[in-house]
């Protein structure tokens, strides 16, 4: 399976700890590919809707070559810290222009990793679960995982043996 990485981090902490944990179990069966979109030249969407939804971006920048990586993918992780209650802005634009071939990222294979510093019981994660829940119901995806992490210190995920093995073994069961 082509499985796509978008790293919401532009720090290298405990979401980026978060994928390299879910990629050790993943990588044997699977080819993966980590978008890292901080290290992009993307601009926001404009919302000209001359994409229809399926042509792609009229920007020339590096929005069509990432989408094109995403609509090849037969799964697609996102993995966010959590910023003001809410995803991270940098992962929150590639989902906005993901609009520009919305039409062919249908029944994708999806997952998601969260994490935050406060509790997981927090809102802020059911605000972003409730947001990619709309956008599994739109896209017709099948949601096969969202987990929620509580790290503050950078290396405090790292340290939680039973979180990184939990990500080690959903990578490893697709």
């Amino acid at each position: 399976m082509k499985i796509v990485i978008i790293n919401g981090s532009a720090r290298k902490g405990n979401t980026l700890t978060a994928i390299n944990a879910f990629i050790k179990g993943a990588s044997e069966k699977n080819e993966i590919e980590i978008i890292e979109p901080d290290k992009l030249n993307i601009a926001p969407c404009k919302g000209c809707d001359v994409c229809q939804c399926s042509k792609g971006c009229v920007d020339k920048d590096d929005t069509n070559p990432t989408i094109d990586k995403i609509a090849a993918a037969d799964m697609i992780l996102f993995a966010t810290p959590v910023y003001w209650w809410g995803m991270s802005a940098q992962l929150k634009l590639i989902i906005d222009k993901c609009y520009c071939r919305g039409l062919q990222l249908k029944n994708k294979k999806v997952g998601t990793i969260v994490v935050g510093g406060s509790p997981v019981d927090s809102i802020q994660y059911e605000l972003i679960d409730k947001q990619f829940d709309c956008m599994a119901k739109y896209l017709s995806w099948d949601m096969l995982f969202k987990k929620s992490y509580y790290a503050t210190a950078r290396d405090e995920l790292e340290k939680n043996k039973d979180s990184m093995n939990e990500l080690e073994g959903i990578g490893k069961n697709l």
